[in-house]
């Protein structure tokens, strides 16, 4: 379409020149130009010539008197623009003092204005020089409001100060605010806990390609379990639980945290079958985990839910944890210990020696409940724990022989 605009301009032109030319060989005109006293006399073609040679000849003068100013401005220019290719170069490379000296220098034309305050200010922020940091960006003034907005709350989210960060980035001089502007300022929501507004932005950063699929996932994921936590009263909860998309439902962060506040609003039910749901869908072990430490009744009907689990997950540590959690607290010890042993037999730790050693204090058994206290200090450090004391002979080459397989295989096994 621009080609034809164009084409059909120069041939209305081409052909309005051809009439005046035509008009002007059948009646050249006649000029006069009295001036000072004197008459001048020409035709229409020489007084045009005339004149497009004075309008050239002027220019040609004006070119002459400015060439040294344009001359000037041009080598200020690439002044610039080499103080700020070998100022960031200074920041990549971490000289921070060199980087703002140049960057600061190269900010002086306006082009690079905000782009060479902006990097000075972070490279004396890197330096620890934060008064020098907020005088690079005053220095930006008004004509660059978002890039100003975003470098001004980065500084504040840095300093703990999200208050602030959500305050510049909401000011009406700021908006719209670019992708960078969007993410701080999801991050500056969560950190003010109010993560269902973050995860609301979601749509906007997609939209923007703010950041990429799989950090935009690791948010979605982060900003809905912080809300799920977050949420005010059981209605909060249940509209933001139903909100998530099936797959977050079913992600391990997403399900503790709503389990866990809905626990503590006092909806087991909700809270052990958003549980169970989402261990029938993908298992997963913190959730296994998770669903014996629930502050929550239903003793029975948990620990019938994790043994029909059990043929399919012989081997979960978290799973036999959570069997001896239910056991012992339906007064069960005998077959919480059970548990516990095995859970330890397959790769249990501190958990499993802390609930050992809780069982062991509540039975009675002091010198027992000690060791397995040790034990989980042990394990929390990554040293060796040591096996009970007192145990039968079956029972010590059924742990070697389980530490063997592990050493062997690296996967532990349990051995009927």
């Amino acid at each position: 379409m621009n080609l034809f605009r164009n084409v059909l301009f120069w041939i209305v032109l081409a052909l309005v020149g051809a009439l005046v030319a035509q008009l002007l060989v059948l009646d050249p005109g006649y000029v006069l130009i009295r001036y000072g006293g004197n008459d001048y006399t020409t035709n229409v073609p020489k007084a045009i010539a005339l004149l497009a040679i004075a309008l050239a000849l002027l220019w040609l003068l004006w070119k002459l008197v400015t060439l040294p100013f344009t001359a000037m401005r041009r080598h200020r220019r690439k002044q610039s623009r080499a103080r700020l290719i070998e100022g960031f170069d200074a920041v990549h490379r971490g000289e921070w003092s060199r980087a703002e000296k140049l960057l600061e220098q190269a900010a002086q034309e306006p082009d690079a204005l905000a782009v060479g305050q902006i990097g000075a200010a972070r490279s004396a922020w890197a330096r620890g020089d934060e008064a020098a940091a907020r005088a690079h960006l005053s220095a930006i003034g008004a004509d660059n409001p978002a890039s100003r907005a975003i470098a001004e709350a980065e500084l504040a989210m840095t300093q703990g100060r999200a208050g602030d960060a959500l305050s510049i980035l909401d000011a009406p001089s700021a908006t719209p605010l670019p992708p960078r502007g969007l993410v701080l300022r999801g991050e500056a929501l969560t950190a003010l806990g109010r993560s269902g507004e973050a995860y609301g932005s979601l749509g906007a950063l997609r939209q923007q390609q703010a950041l990429s699929n799989e950090r935009l996932a690791a948010l979605e994921t982060q900003w809905a379990a912080a809300s799920l936590r977050e949420a005010a009263d059981a209605n909060v909860l249940a509209d933001r639980w139903e909100a998530l998309p099936k797959p977050l439902r079913n992600d391990p962060a997403s399900v503790a945290a709503y389990a866990e506040r809905a626990a503590a609003m006092r909806w087991d039910e909700a809270a052990a079958r958003s549980i169970e749901q989402a261990l029938d869908s993908r298992w997963d072990e913190s959730l296994a985990a998770l669903y014996g430490r629930l502050p929550v009744n239903r003793y029975e009907q948990r620990r019938a839910t994790a043994e029909r689990w059990l043929p399919a997950h012989p081997a979960s540590p978290a799973l036999l944890l959570t069997l001896a959690r239910l056991s012992r607290a339906q007064g069960q010890w005998p077959q919480a210990e059970q548990y516990l042993h095995r859970a330890l037999a397959q790769g249990g730790n501190v958990e499993a020696w802390e609930e050992l050693g809780q069982g062991f204090a509540a039975a009675g058994e002091e010198k027992l409940a000690r060791h397995c206290y040790a034990n989980a200090l042990a394990a929390s450090r990554g040293e060796a724990t040591q096996p009970l004391p007192g145990r039968d002979m079956r029972q010590t080459i059924f742990d070697q022989a389980v530490m063997e397989e592990r050493d062997t295989h690296g996967v532990p096994r349990l051995r009927e």
